[in-house]
């Protein structure tokens, strides 16, 4: 049971004066949270073991969707239940081993919005009035079927296998039923200088127009008139329709492997895997894989080979996500309809859907490009590792990654340049689907890890990174869909250094000291306009390069002169152009373990479960190298009770979230929440940077 706030930092209007202020609150959000997990061991026969588990998860999060620029009233309830059925057979026939692996998956979530009343969204500024989710419902089935089989021969270990997936989704989303105005910056008159507008053009953020529009309309001047004077809504959008969709997808792989110790210090690896999938057209996804480990020392057993030379090459499939093709499926222009009104002039007034139909009305369509191919990605280690003296090991990699056929969006229908025409004849956005991205990424990482004696041990790694790419996934839209110049840039993985420190400190008084150290520098964020550039409905295009300050609207930032009003032939900023700062967290955990009872014949029990807990907390991904370091120590006794402290960001170091990339917000440049969002337990939260976390926990 959690209790935590939502911060909101947004900027608003006083209510009486029109006066543009900022605006703070945390909202606290009770939010509950029940797992259920029994698991259970039989052996079948003396060569055969079946293992079942059941996993059952409830939760409630009653205040999501708010934060950041969400006021409260954005807020919804979020109600979902998990249901896990795992079942595993192995059977060990002579020199193979064949397991048959069964899952099924249920996930059911439900959400009820505070508030139902028309969106608002200004740009940069904050989102307010009701939430665009609605009354939705989502319902995910999986099943999903393995076989592996593994055979010993010699200096020869062979491993085949299929996997069958299968998945259902029957979902409810009414959403933007209720509509959204827009507003965005863009240039207006200077009102301070000549209050009838006519007055030099300035550029006013999206939160000067919604002031402009209040106070305008508050005078009871007319539609066209307030947005002369540089009011008005930029954007209106509503959805309609069935909001009830369902759809499948199914897909399977199937693997060889071949693992040869050619000597003593040579191992050969050989793989080659196929996968398949429904929903699209692509049946060539074949992945060859090739490994290589090498020891030029010499010695008849792996202990005495102190340097071993490690390669590979691979490549890797994904799928395309059903999420997708449920959005294809849905917005089509039958099932639902997206209307979209420019410069609508009835705010706050919501139109008839009868209405909708006139000229000055858009519909979006999305599809999915009837030649998209599932993203690969070829991927090449070299690694170097090699033992020191105390116990140490050092290791060096470099990797390189190049991806193809990557996942993003383009409008196929917007207006041409100069013409204005549309392509497709009939006005509004076409949304493809397609893969035509590319991604390429160079990695060099150090690791060391030490056991100096009993009680000291202690680990780090360095990471160098550069990822460049024109797609960061199928949600990123190529700003200007004539004119792809600017969209390669960097990844936003394009993290350039981070390294982690961690160790151990055993006393002999059975506690466990375990510090945790990550420092990494700045992710990179797109500088947006702020503004609809190209006629695509979205608020994606980028800013011009200026070369004339004295050009009306153009922003003198840290990046130089910036246009948000580029024209046609001025060069644009490039995709992702902004650097964030960097982030430093020290976590700390502290363990004692009491152990009593009889002794027991297999240690270490006690160990492995505490510290899973651990690196869940401080959100280290698996690998028991790791989490045994930072977890508590086990006693020789059968029945051990450890009682904790995970404290995480020790320091309370504020790390900024997402940096704020629309260039008229007032608060462009900066972050208005704190750097992440889910704890170890699932549960969103945004107000905290220092966090205390109690365990105590029995293991026989």
């Amino acid at each position: 049971m959690v209790d935590n706030g939502f911060v909101v930092n947004a900027v608003t209007l006083n209510p009486r004066t029109f006066a543009i202020q900022p605006f703070s609150t945390v909202y606290t959000t009770p939010q509950r949270f029940t797992r259920l997990s029994p698991r259970a061991d039989y052996a079948l026969s003396e060569k055969n073991t079946l293992s079942a588990r059941y996993s059952w998860t409830q939760a409630e999060i009653n205040g999501s969707g708010i934060g950041s620029f969400d006021l409260p009233s954005r807020g919804y309830r979020v109600q979902y239940t998990h249901q896990l059925v795992q079942l595993t057979e192995t059977s060990v026939l002579g020199s193979s081993i064949n397991e048959t692996r069964f899952q099924f998956y249920r996930d059911a979530n439900r959400s009820t919005p505070f508030d139902s009343s028309p969106s608002l969204q200004v740009l940069g500024s904050f989102n307010g009035n009701g939430s665009q989710i609605g009354h939705a419902s989502f319902d995910q089935r999986d099943l999903e079927f393995q076989n592996v089989t593994s055979i010993s021969k010699g200096t020869q270990l062979i491993r085949f296998g299929v996997r069958l997936r299968g998945n259902l989704y029957d979902d409810v989303s009414p959403n933007n039923f209720n509509g959204t105005f827009t507003f965005g910056g863009g240039l207006a008159p200077d009102l301070t200088i000549d209050p009838s507008g006519n007055g030099p053009l300035q550029p006013v953020s999206s939160i000067e127009r919604y002031r402009r529009t209040l106070l305008l309309q508050s005078q009871g001047l007319s539609p066209d008139r307030i947005r002369s004077l540089g009011g008005g809504p930029t954007q209106f959008s509503i959805s309609a329709g069935n909001p009830a969709a369902s759809v499948h997808q199914m897909d399977a792989g199937l693997f060889i492997g071949d693992e040869v110790r050619v000597r003593p210090n040579l191992t050969l690896s050989l793989g080659l895997r196929y996968e398949v999938q429904t929903n699209i057209s692509d049946w060539r996804d074949i992945a060859p894989r090739l490994a290589i480990a090498w020891s030029p020392s010499s010695g008849r057993t792996p202990a005495k080979y102190k340097t071993v030379v490690r390669a590979g090459f691979g490549t890797f499939y994904d799928r395309f996500g059903l999420t997708n093709t449920l959005t294809a499926d849905r917005f089509n222009g039958i099932v639902q309809q997206q209307f979209v009104v420019a410069n609508p002039d009835f705010f706050p007034m919501i139109p008839s859907l009868a209405s909708l139909a006139g000229a000055k009305t858009t519909q979006v369509i999305e599809r999915v490009a009837s030649d998209l191919r599932a993203p690969y990605l070829m991927q090449t280690v070299v690694s170097l590792e090699r033992q020191l003296p105390a116990h140490t090991t050092l290791a060096v990699t470099y990797t390189n990654a190049r991806g193809l056929h990557l996942l993003r969006s383009r409008d196929i229908n917007a207006p041409l340049p100069r013409s204005g025409m549309y392509p497709l004849g009939s006005t509004g956005p076409m949304f493809l689907m397609e893969s035509s991205g590319v991604f390429n990424q160079n990695q060099f990482i150090a690791n060391v890890n030490s056991k100096v004696n009993a009680g000291l041990s202690f680990f780090s790694f360095y990471v160098f990174n550069r990822a460049r790419s024109d797609t960061d996934g199928v949600g990123t839209y190529i700003a200007n869909p004539y004119n792809y110049r600017g969209e390669y840039g960097p990844a936003a993985i394009d993290v350039h250094h981070r390294l982690t420190i961690g160790g151990s400190i055993n006393s002999r008084w059975n506690v466990r000291v375990s510090p945790f150290v990550i420092l990494q520098s700045g992710p990179p964020f797109d500088i947006t306009a702020g503004r609809d550039l190209f006629g695509t409905t979205l608020f994606n295009g980028r800013p011009g390069i200026a070369t004339d300050p004295s050009k009306p609207g153009v922003l003198r930032t840290r990046y130089g002169l910036l246009d948000p009003n580029p024209v046609d032939g001025e060069a644009l900023l490039p995709r992702n152009y902004g650097r964030g700062p960097g982030q430093k967290t020290v976590n700390l955990r502290i363990a004692k373990t009491f152990g009593f009872g009889p002794g027991k014949e297999h240690g270490g029990g006690a160990r492995r479960s505490a510290g899973t807990a651990a690196a869940g907390a401080f959100g280290i991904p698996g690998g028991g190298q790791l989490r045994n370091i930072i977890g508590a120590p086990s006693s020789s006794r059968r029945y051990n009770l450890i009682v904790s402290m995970s404290i995480r960001n020790l320091l309370n170091h504020n790390n900024p979230g997402p940096i704020i990339g629309d260039l008229t917000s007032p608060l462009f440049g900066r972050a208005n929440r704190v750097a992440g969002n889910l704890n170890g337990e699932g549960f969103s939260e945004n107000a905290s940077n220092r966090r205390l976390e109690m365990q105590i926990r029995l293991t026989f």
